[in-house]
């Protein structure tokens, strides 16, 4: 079964690696993702985020720039493995020849520092999908509110703070230059403002359903029908914070079966047209039950044995971002 995951972090962690002097690749490596991983699960397409953290980098357009070289330079290093794409013809050419397929994303639009020039240049530099934010407030808009108890930190749901004039702005150029929207990490009212001043569709790269698991990351039922009404798609999202509440604080185990459950519900309310994955591999912890890209075929067994048909497993595994691709990328 083909794979288009949404979201990695992988970049950021091989760049991190580097850093800290460990012989990293992006073919093979200790991180979630690497391209043998990748063609053990019969990936046909990875987006791989430059993850910024703004509270960390204190140039944040220059550090994603570094993110993006390394990315360009694995590529080159592999290209006769994998390919960087644009376009939705560029993923149908790499599939002709055997080679998987590439999407490079930002994750985190404060990158672009409120300048739309910089969001131009990046689409330039090959970006096609970037979310607005991250945890963090920036010129484009807010993230749902992060709330301190004590030692720890969690989020509530923000429906006072939306986009900002700047971020109206970028989504309407994104949607003008064929740069999907990604609403993961935004605020509840930003969300509803991209709904309100675009016209195509976008995705949540790595969400899952509010009524299945509260955290404010998630989308609430009204959000998944929007979605799918405008042709979107959801990313299932391997967290466990994202796929379950815990119970009397304890750290919850990634399971499959909490997966279908949001499958499930996501179809109830959307349909099966607004399902896609969205790992969001090296960018999570804890212990997975799809641990890696080469687990997927767990995925689909346990799909199946839930009562998806093949054509269902096929649309939520890679089929539904695909159409939006083509819709948008070009």
């Amino acid at each position: 079964m083909k794979v288009i995951d949404m979201h990695c972090d992988t970049i950021s962690e091989l760049f991190y690696a580097r850093r800290d002097g460990k012989d990293y690749s992006l073919l093979s490596n200790q991180c979630h993702v690497d391209l043998n991983k990748m063609k053990k699960g019969d990936y046909l397409l990875q987006n791989f985020a430059l993850f910024t953290e703004l509270q960390r980098e204190k140039k944040p357009f220059e550090y994603c720039m570094q993110l993006a070289d390394l990315f360009y330079t694995e590529m080159e290093q592999h290209k006769d493995v994998i390919g960087a794409v644009t376009t939705y013809e560029d993923i149908e050419e790499n599939r002709r020849i055997g080679r998987m397929s590439a999407l490079l994303t930002i994750e985190e639009g404060g990158v672009c520092q409120g300048e739309i020039g910089f969001l131009r240049d990046f689409y330039r530099l090959g970006v096609r999908m970037m979310t607005l934010t991250w945890n963090y407030p920036n010129e484009l808009g807010y993230p749902n509110k992060a709330v301190q108890n004590g030692d720890e930190m969690y989020f509530a749901p923000d429906t006072e703070h939306g986009l900002t004039e700047t971020g109206i702005q970028f989504v309407e150029e994104m949607e003008r230059l064929g740069m999907i929207i990604d609403i993961s990490h935004l605020s509840d009212a930003g969300i509803m403002d991209v709904f309100r001043y675009t016209t195509k569709p976008f995705a949540a790269s790595h969400s899952n359903a509010r009524a299945i698991a509260s955290a404010p990351r998630n989308l609430t039922d009204e959000m998944i029908k929007l979605l799918s009404e405008r042709g979107g798609v959801a990313g299932i999202n391997y967290y466990s914070g994202f796929l379950c509440d815990s119970k009397n604080g304890e750290r919850e185990i990634s399971r499959v079966e909490d997966m279908i459950a949001h499958m499930k519900h996501m179809k109830q309310i959307g349909g099966i047209q607004c399902i896609g994955l969205g790992s969001d591999f090296d960018g999570i912890g804890g212990e997975l039950e799809i641990g890696s890209p080469e687990d997927l075929p767990v995925l689909e067994r346990a799909m199946r044995k839930a009562g998806f048909t093949e054509s269902e497993i096929e649309a939520v595994f890679y089929k539904n971002v695909l159409r939006v691709y083509k819709e948008i990328l070009r």
